[in-house]
């Protein structure tokens, strides 16, 4: 396998795999060994447990806006309410892994009502956005998750983008964490334009009918509560506050790690593990980020119950020193700081070339 740091004239700020090693998958093994150690049974106590705390969480949040009443103070409960429906999103991304009952079907539904109905966003969209994105971490041309948007993830992208956009590239590191104030209404955008897009989308008028109901419902209830402006405060806060921990929670297991280039294809295990990175943390962390900072176990084993992960890491880890795969792991702040720097790298692609100092006297006086 190469991993080179150089790609033509434009320097790549990640680690590119360009070619795939003449190797055996030891995958099933490893698969075997969690099997046999019963880390693949469901936990259905545990889902039970969170799922009651996350609703007196919210019974609480109803509460607590009732006898609040005309208040300033009502913006914490936006907030709280942002990072309840989080927890609730996180769920939901569990069902739809089926980590939460036995069948299929039956986490179809529950995910599909956690995302429509309780947070607002489409299952369907979420399903075939994040299953592309489970089968291709971080290969150039096959996650969505690196293709192009407000944020360029490539060097390619970075470097089309002109005017306001590119003026965004170029910074787009320090700005990563304002941008995911927007991220909610994205969420909720991107969820209604596949909703009403042509072609067969599973259960699109459920989801349609889920999302209007709470939207209408929502809306009608904040804006008879609150004054005008205190209404517009209100979604405001919850809309931006949902968004970030969504995006502070998704974005480290992936940015910045390696990406493998296009036509590249390595087997299961190496192309799972050295594309993801995990969180240190411990109990505290897997709350706080719903499993997904032990990304290199759930991409190996999406259907793990979350309460079974971190057995599965110690395991993990070992082979991965048995195989010399690069398992990487580390804490979350690190985290966001290469992050940062990798986006703020990929932006400079987008930088106007006379912003070389050397280039500067050629500009005209």
């Amino acid at each position: 396998m190469t991993l080179s740091s150089t790609l033509g004239p434009v320097r790549t700020t990640v680690p590119r795999i360009t070619s795939a090693p003449n190797v055996t998958s030891t995958y099933s093994s490893l698969l075997k060994t969690v099997r046999d150690a019963g880390l693949l049974r469901r936990t259905r106590g545990y889902y039970v447990a969170v799922m009651a705390a996350l609703t007196v969480a919210l019974a609480g949040c109803v509460t607590g806006f009732i006898l609040l009443g005309d208040t300033w103070y009502q913006l914490l409960i936006a907030g709280a309410l942002g990072i309840i429906l989080t927890q609730f999103a996180f769920l939901a991304h569990e069902a739809s892994h089926r980590q939460v009952l036995e069948s299929g079907p039956a986490n179809d539904k529950l995910g599909r009502f956690l995302a429509a109905g309780v947070v607002g966003i489409s299952y369907a969209w979420w399903m075939t956005k994040h299953t592309r994105h489970h089968g291709n971490p971080n290969q150039v041309g096959k996650d969505p998750d690196i293709e192009k948007d407000t944020i360029s993830f490539q060097e390619k992208d970075a470097a089309e983008r002109t005017g306001f956009l590119a003026l965004i590239t170029r910074k787009q590191g320090y700005l990563f964490f304002p941008l995911l104030t927007l991220e909610g209404l994205n969420l909720h955008g991107r969820s209604l334009q596949t909703l009403f897009a042509k072609g067969k989308v599973e259960g699109r008028f459920i989801e349609l009918g889920l999302i209007t109901f709470r939207m209408l419902a929502y809306i009608a209830v904040i804006f008879w509560a609150l004054p005008l402006g205190m209404a517009f405060a209100f979604i405001g806060v919850q809309m931006a506050v949902f968004g970030v921990y969504m995006g502070a929670s998704f974005a480290p297991n992936h940015k910045g790690m390696p990406q493998i280039a296009e036509g590249v294809k390595l087997d299961f295990l190496r192309k799972q593990v050295l594309t993801s990175r995990n969180i240190k943390g411990g109990a505290g962390m897997n709350i706080f980020m719903g499993g997904l900072n032990f990304q290199i176990e759930h991409h190996l084993f999406p259907n793990m119950p979350r309460p079974h992960l971190a057995a599965a890491r110690a395991i993990v880890k070992e082979h991965c020193r048995d195989q010399d795969i690069l398992y990487t792991e580390t804490t979350l702040t690190r985290s966001y700081a290469i992050v940062i720097d990798y986006l703020n790298r990929v932006g400079l692609s987008a930088r106007d070339p006379f912003d070389c100092p050397a280039a500067q006297r050629f500009r005209r006086r």
